[in-house]
């Protein structure tokens, strides 16, 4: 066994810090080197490792850190000793026990009796021990580090070395360019002057980054291979392997080395088991890695390094910096996204989540012209309306029944007339194309992201990964690993209760040893969960999500009760000017308390789908992943939608007729729409919404607690530290200034906001034809929020592979179609645009709009009021009214069947269901008629992976050619070197036809 000439041993008591040396006999085997200590007196002190980046000998980089609260060691350690691994490797073993590691052995010199130490501390500690050990032994390199500028916190620095990477890399299947160049079919003829043209518009907006433009040449990749390392650039192996592959590769490792000493021997209090049969069998079922040891706590962080710092005077350049000025920087807002270095920092899968939030964007860009074209016809032709002139006319002097009863009083309906002019500019026949547009639009803006995405999965080389690959070493999560044997521990306690009632055999005794010794064999292997052992949560699941969706509605209810209610209140005040406004202070006010619950219930909504779907206790991180979508999606869509649904399908439509109206609990009036229609209020609601939620939750949310959080973080470490803190904290190391950021939490969050306002964009863009231009605006805000949280606030996360956006892409699809069935039914129910059309071409006698409002108005004779439910002061208009009008088709007081549904009411009622069906049906056809004519891959990205498949194996049938010449020549060679030997030889009989040339 020998030992890497770069350490020396030293005595305990001259150690500084601990590493153990994990040298290569061969590219396959590995053996644990002796334990080997750094000589700290040959390291230059002024180095101080590039910042963290590195080890102590300044040469091997730092690719993951593991955080701990080292602890006291209790007098129970020789208790724990006993539950150790005997098949651990015995050098790596000694020297973690028999050598303290640096700090612990000062704190026990310090003097005085040591306090006693709980046996949770003291499992944390063996089980951090034994990890660690199983680390090494697994080709790993390790450093610890207690004596830190943050107080009570260690860390342990692991750097994988060149073997161990190769390794783990042919066992990931990563896809790693080779020598070989080839050049990309480039487009030639009129597409070559487009694109050089459009290369020079864009130049300016491109980022200053080395490989973002179209490159002529790339690369072969394939899957590296030990067998394979010729094909392979190695002449800088530092640099082949990229700091997020290293630490994607250190994670794999850490995830599937397992840590079973005294995990299971812990009980509560003194009650320690001591079957030491049970123990061996409960440790041989474990599977767990570091996700466990997170979540119970004994590390509590772990994490890959940042390139170096963003900012400063004498920062060496990286990519965090590069990344900090060319994309986290609102200045360049206007510039096209790295997206390949945003991939090679961070991974696919982030990669993916802000190429598709850029393409989404740039989608919006043209959406949001077509709104303002058509928010510009409203406003152009308003003064044109002829149903808005006639309702502002005063001439007319319609009298409208009251709103309310008893306080409210008959009212012109010329008084509304400002909110009839309003609802022009959204309720014109123009918003009938937009929405016909944004469905369209939807459907290519689906496509699009295809195409992206299948381009940045050959520029990411990515074609060949499946999903199958990342299923096999996509690990059980902790949780379910534990239910597991949870499950497996009762059925052996079962088995054992039988066993005892049953007398056992003499002439069985062998086969009961073997079977006995066979059940401690991997026992998790046999057990899983099924529906049985998840149906209580599955109730659970399905009882608390109802309850959810009832409080929502709930909260709906108590909105409008306000809404009645305030009306009211409003209607009986004495001055003008606030009986005038009733309506749109009723209507402001009920929107924002239902901004404020939305933002609320979002938050609540969150915690409550991620506790639901941890009592599922899903198999894999995938699986808990899309289950957790599902449920938050759900929650959240119905809590942000169901106001807009409410006025949008529901308000004014059972509120009943004068005489006899519609009551909640026997008291509140249902409300009713404005002349005009709701169409206005769903407006108002729906952009109070969608800019509110945008600018609370999206962004000041997103910037004001994570700042707070720091702050917070940064008032402990320095109550924590000692008193010179400040001075310790302009040399902290990399992974120290790393463990203050902001833990990873996953892209759901950032997905989910997008996803709700692309609702907002597309499923009642009717009504709201400047929705594209907010989101767009939002947007641009929103790219540069999360990249400069990505570089600057968060830890950073570990690269994941992957070659779509997920489940999310369902859920787009799914908003998309159920966007064309809304606004169809928003454009015939809740605007007047098939009525207009029904009186157009069946009851206009001149072919124009003329007598629209008269005809949409039924005659109500006042006398024919319930008693208690006329107003209180019939004369406040300075007349006596004995007809008031209110907007319905029905028959008037002098007819036969007065106050019946007319005629009208169901012609229009046809109309609107045809409208619908003629609707959706065209627009699902001109939909999928995209889908099916825009194909799914570009046709150059699919020649190109072909021309890659053909160039692979013209690459190894040369090398196969190769292979057989240079054998071919060593048997030549061979051959001559033989015959002279053989013609002077003593056997001549060997020369025979049998043997031709002596040759055997």
């Amino acid at each position: 066994m020998r030992v890497n000439e770069k350490y020396s041993t030293l005595p305990a008591e001259d150690r500084s810090v601990h590493i153990i040396n994990i040298c290569a006999i061969e590219d396959i085997g590995y053996l644990p080197s002796e334990g080997t200590l750094l000589n700290s007196l040959s390291v230059d002190p002024d180095a101080e490792c590039k910042h963290g980046l590195y080890l102590r000998d300044g040469r091997r980089k730092v690719d993951y850190i593991l955080v701990y609260h080292p602890k006291r060691p209790s007098g129970s350690r020789t208790l724990a000793r006993r539950v150790q691994h005997s098949d651990a490797a015995p050098a790596a073993r000694g020297t973690r026990q028999d050598q303290p590691l640096p700090g612990k052995g000062d704190v026990g010199a310090a003097g005085g009796p040591e306090p006693p130490m709980d046996y949770h501390e003291d499992d944390k500690r063996f089980r951090r021990e034994e990890y660690e050990g199983n680390l090494l032994e697994a080709g790993l390199e390790l450093e610890r580090d207690e004596e830190t500028k943050i107080h009570g916190v260690g860390f342990v620095k692991i750097h994988a070395p060149w073997n161990v990477l190769c390794r783990e890399a042919e066992f990931l299947k990563l896809k790693m360019p080779t020598k070989k160049l080839y050049h990309i079919n480039e487009t030639r003829g009129l597409l070559k002057k487009i694109n050089s043209v459009l290369q020079k518009i864009t130049d300016p907006i491109q980022p200053k980054v080395a490989g973002h433009r179209p490159q002529t040449t790339k690369r072969l990749s394939y899957p590296f291979s030990r067998e394979k390392q010729h094909l392979f650039d190695l002449s800088d192996k530092d640099s082949f392997f990229d700091s997020k592959t290293r630490s994607t590769i250190v994670y794999e490792i850490l995830k599937r080395t397992t840590c079973t000493k005294a995990k299971y021997s812990m009980g509560q209090g003194k009650g320690r088991k001591k079957d030491s049969a049970l123990l061996s069998k409960r440790r041989k079922c474990s599977k767990y890695g570091i996700t466990s040891l997170l979540a119970n706590g004994v590390y509590s962080a772990a994490y890959p390094l940042h390139d170096g710092d963003y900012e400063g005077e004498n920062v060496e350049f990286n990519d965090r910096k590069l990344l900090y000025q060319e994309w986290a920087s609102y200045g360049v807002f206007y510039k096209y996204q790295p997206i390949d270095l945003v991939r090679k920092y961070f991974g696919e899968k982030i990669g993916l989540y802000f190429a598709w939030l850029g393409v989404y964007t740039q989608m919006l860009i043209p959406a949001s012209v077509v709104g303002i074209i058509v928010f510009l016809y409203g406003c152009a032709t308003v003064d044109e309306n002829i149903p808005s002139m006639e309702m502002c006319d005063q001439r007319h002097n319609i009298t409208m029944c009251p709103l309310c009863d008893k306080t409210c009083s008959y009212w012109k309906m010329s008084s509304a007339c400002a909110t009839a002019r309003a609802s022009h500019l959204f309720d014109n026949p123009a918003t009938v194309f937009f929405s016909v547009f944004m469905a369209l639009w939807a459907a290519t803006f689906m496509e699009h992201w295809k195409r992206k995405q299948m381009r940045l999965n050959y520029r990411w080389d990515l074609t060949g990964f499946e999903e199958e690959e990342e299923a096999v070493k996509d690990h059980p999560r902790a949780e379910y690993e534990a239910r597991v044997l949870e499950k497996s521990l009762r059925k052996e306690s079962k088995s054992k209760e039988k066993r005892r009632h049953i007398p056992e055999e003499s002439t069985n005794k062998w086969k009961q040893r073997v079977k006995t010794a066979m059940a401690g064999v991997k026992l998790t292997d046999k057990v899983k969960l099924t529906w049985r052992d998840r149906f209580p949560a599955y109730v659970t699941n399905l009882v608390s999500i109802v309850f959810m969706i009832a409080v929502t509605f709930a909260i709906v209810l108590g909105v409008i009760i306000y809404r009645i209610s305030t009306a009211a209140a409003l209607a009986m005040n004495s001055s003008p000017s606030v009986r005038s406004n009733i309506r749109v202070t009723v209507t402001a006010t009920a929107v924002i308390i239902n901004l404020v619950v939305i933002i609320l219930l979002d938050e609540v909504y969150g915690c409550i789908a991620r506790w639901l779907t941890k009592i599922e206790v899903p198999k894999t991180e995938k699986s808990f992943e899309e289950r957790l979508i599902f449920k938050a999606f759900l929650l959240k869509f119905v809590n942000s939608y169901t106001p807009i649904f409410y006025v949008a399908f529901f308000k004014g439509r059972f509120v009943g007729r004068p005489g006899d109206y519609v009551y909640i609990f026997r008291s509140f009036r249902m409300e009713e729409c404005a002349p005009g229609g709701c169409l206005m209020e769903l407006c108002i609601q729906l952009s109070i919404i969608m800019l509110g939620k945008q600018l609370i939750q999206n962004n000041l949310f997103e910037i004001g607690i994570p700042k707070m959080k720091k702050f917070i973080r940064y008032l402990r470490l320095r109550r924590q530290s000692p008193p010179d803190h400040d001075e310790y904290g302009k040399k902290r190391q990399r992974y120290e200034a790393d463990y203050t950021l902001e833990p990873f939490a996953g892209l759901t969050p950032e997905y989910m906001e997008m996803i709700i306002q692309f609702g907002f964009v597309t499923l009642f863009v009717a009504s709201f034809p400047l929705a594209p231009l907010f989101a767009l605006l939002n947007n641009i805000i929103e790219i540069r929020l999360d990249a400069k949280k990505f570089v600057t606030e968060l830890r950073r996360p570990v690269a994941v592979r992957a070659k779509d956006i997920g489940i999310w892409y369902n859920i787009l699809r799914g908003v998309g179609k159920l966007a064309v069935i809304i606004n169809a039914f928003v454009i015939s129910f809740t605007s007047d645009f098939i009525p207009r059309l029904v009186y157009l071409y069946m009851y206009s006698q001149n072919g124009t709009m003329h007598g629209f409002v008269n005809h949409t108005l039924s005659s109500f004779n006042v006398s024919d009021f319930q008693n208690g439910t006329a107003p209180n002061d019939p004369l406040d208009l300075g007349y006596e009214v004995q007809i008031c009008r209110y907007k319905d088709y029905r028959e008037p007081p002098w007819s036969e069947h007065k106050y019946d549904i007319s005629k009208d009411f169901w012609a229009v009622l046809a109309a609107r269901l045809a409208f619908v069906i003629v609707f959706q049906n065209l627009v699902m056809f001109m939909s999928d008629f995209v889908d099916w004519v825009i194909p799914d891959i570009p046709k150059d990205i699919s020649q190109q992976i072909h021309k890659e498949k053909v160039l692979m194996v013209e690459l190894f049938m040369r090398e196969e050619q190769g292979r057989k010449r240079l054998l071919g020549t060593w048997m030549e060679k061979d051959r001559k070197k033989d015959e002279p030997c053989n013609s002077h030889g003593p056997q001549a009989g060997l020369d025979s036809p049998e043997y031709p040339g002596g040759a055997l």
